[in-house]
């Protein structure tokens, strides 16, 4: 039996369009709609898609910075949603969140010491001259000099300030981190270093992973299985191997033409998409995807593709999945 710290149950996140004198509620943007999957202890799960697709959304509500719609988060085969505020903060011991901009997510007034170990005084997990030891230890841990400690993160580059981010999220031990995005604001150069770090965290503290992307030759080199994304659903997901070698659902095939490659003198064919992303406050009927795909009928039109079970826990969902 698989043992999954991970479970997500046809989750939902909507936020109500309000207007009028009034601003009574007259639409949602449902920015995740319905999404179920599962994260083995100590693997990756990639999540991949266009911008606006849901994916932070996805990632805040999973930690309930998001109140979610509805649906079942399973952590550690307990149910997150049901937490009191005080189950919760306890529970968040083990769960973190890394996110996308090293800049703004860290608080200016505060010294690297204060950041990293707020925590660690707030769930009073150590005295004041413990947890100087903790976050040094923590710091050289995630690459960065314990000298380092009474600076302003002003005072450093955007791949220091995300490894401060990152040691921010370790400085608790947790056993599960969501990575939002933690690349996309870095130089190529500093992209590979960190994701390098969090490959050696990983394996040194056991620790599972979602890591939200846009960009999927990172995705391909951190992850163990990716879930594909499209306006609030997840269309297709598969181990990594199987999912670049095959992939089944339209839009996972436009996504991996886009990808360029190493090689000069060797073309890849380029799948480009007719259209803009529909509203997710009025996604299209049926598929979602075939305002856009190339080989939409009728039936994509009245009817929700359901997910396919292709082989070796491959699952897509289109009507022409074979």
């Amino acid at each position: 039996m698989e043992d999954y710290i991970l479970e997500v149950k046809d989750l939902k996140q909507y936020f109500p369009i309000r207007g009028g004198v009034l601003q009574k509620t007259v639409g949602w943007v449902k920015a995740v709609d319905g999404v179920t999957f599962k994260v083995k202890r100590g693997e990756t799960l990639g999540v991949v898609g266009e911008s606006g697709c849901g994916k932070s959304t996805l990632g805040r509500s999973i930690m309930r910075l998001y109140q979610m719609t509805s649906g079942q988060v399973l952590f550690e085969g307990k149910d997150f949603g049901k937490y009191s505020r005080r189950q919760l903060r306890k529970q968040r011991l083990r769960m973190q969140i890394v996110f996308q901009d090293p800049y703004s997510s860290l608080d200016p007034r505060m010294t690297v010491g204060e950041i990293i170990g707020e925590a660690l005084m707030d769930h009073h997990i150590t005295n004041r001259s413990g947890m100087r030891q903790k976050v040094k230890e923590t710091m050289d841990l995630c690459g960065l000099p314990s000298y380092y400690i009474n600076r302003y993160p002003h005072e450093f580059s955007g791949g220091q300030r995300q490894r401060i981010g990152i040691a921010r999220s370790l400085a608790l031990d947790p056993s599960f981190i969501i990575c939002d995005e933690p690349v996309s604001a870095l130089d190529v150069s500093i992209q590979s270093q960190i994701i390098n770090l969090l490959c050696e965290l990983q394996k040194e503290k056991k620790l599972s992973y979602i890591f939200i992307s846009h960009d999927l030759s990172v995705v391909e080199y951190i992850s163990d299985r990716i879930a594909v994304m499209y306006l609030g659903n997840i269309v297709e997901t598969a181990a990594k191997e199987d999912l670049y070698a095959h992939p089944s659902h339209p839009y996972t095939q436009a996504l991996l033409s886009a990808i360029p490659l190493p090689d000069p003198t060797r073309k890849r064919e380029r799948i480009i998409l007719k259209g803009d992303i529909p509203s997710p406050a009025n996604p299209p009927s049926g598929c979602k995807f075939r305002t856009r795909c190339p080989m939409a009928c009728e039936k994509c039109e009245k009817e929700v593709p359901p997910f396919i079970d292709l082989g070796k826990e491959h699952y897509v969902a289109c009507h022409f999945a074979k």
